[in-house]
């Protein structure tokens, strides 16, 4: 077996051990994308509480300030009762006039910070609600989760395993150049040779599609050398059918 067909045999296992983790991945994005929303709902949930406690705050000072100006005003108007004079009167009047438009500043403050308190509470509780909401598609989106981490668990040990055997047969050299073109290109890490026209000697890889030249197919076909795609990078491979193929023309 030629170090080309030991590294096939690694990359193989690795298409599959991946596709059951891409399973597995799917869930845990769709997971960690609900339980990011349900954060920011939280998050959100808590800005509102302490938007609210500070709108509670303020509304009783100026709550408390009104009935501070009330009863300045009650006072005020008891003193002007007994008033000595009438320039003594008016000075109390004018004393109580001002502590009625404050007061009064006061009451539409707390009117005012009252409308915000109501707004906010009636958003919190369609937060809540949201909350909940969302609470129940993260529990599903980890149930799902679980349930596919259970699902591969068994298989993905005996992938895992026999490549474990598998990259013992390759050299450590090849497998580094393997292992970096998987991080770079993926999937594609390895490629066939497809022929377009066996008598003109056109082959292509299948990765790129790019032109592949006959000495790559010549040099899989006698010794199975390390071949890399000239343009891509991909190391190339032949498939089984394709070998065949070339070997029964070659015998004609």
């Amino acid at each position: 077996m030629t170090v080309t067909d030991k590294l096939l045999r690694v990359y193989r296992v690795d298409r599959q051990i991946d596709g059951l983790k891409s399973r597995l991945r799917a869930a845990e994005r769709f997971l960690n994308e609900q339980t990011r929303l349900l954060k920011e709902l939280d998050t959100r949930s808590d800005s509102l509480d302490t938007q609210l406690r500070q709108l509670k705050a303020s509304m009783a000072d100026a709550e408390g300030e009104a009935q501070a100006l009330d009863q300045k005003v009650t006072e005020l108007r008891e003193r002007m009762s007994t008033a000595a004079n009438n320039k003594e009167y008016q000075a109390l009047l004018t004393e109580v006039n001002t502590f009625k438009d404050q007061k009064t500043a006061a009451e539409n403050r707390a009117v005012s910070l009252l409308e915000q308190i109501e707004s906010l509470t009636e958003e919190r509780g369609g937060l809540d609600e949201q909350i909940a909401e969302k609470k129940k598609v993260a529990g599903v989106a980890k149930g799902e989760r679980d349930a596919r981490e259970d699902e591969i668990r068994a298989r993905l040990q005996e992938l895992e395993s026999e490549r474990s055997g598998l990259v013992g047969d390759v050299p450590n050299s090849v497998l580094g150049v393997y292992v970096e073109l998987v991080e770079r290109l993926g999937d594609e890490a390895m490629a066939p040779i497809e022929i377009q026209d066996r008598k003109r000697h056109e082959y292509t890889c299948g990765a790129c599609m790019m032109s592949v030249p006959i000495e790559a197919m010549n040099a899989l076909l006698g010794h199975g050398n390390l071949t890399t795609c000239v343009s891509c990078g991909a190391i190339m491979f032949l498939e089984e059918t394709t070998r065949e193929r070339m070997t029964a023309t070659s015998k004609r």
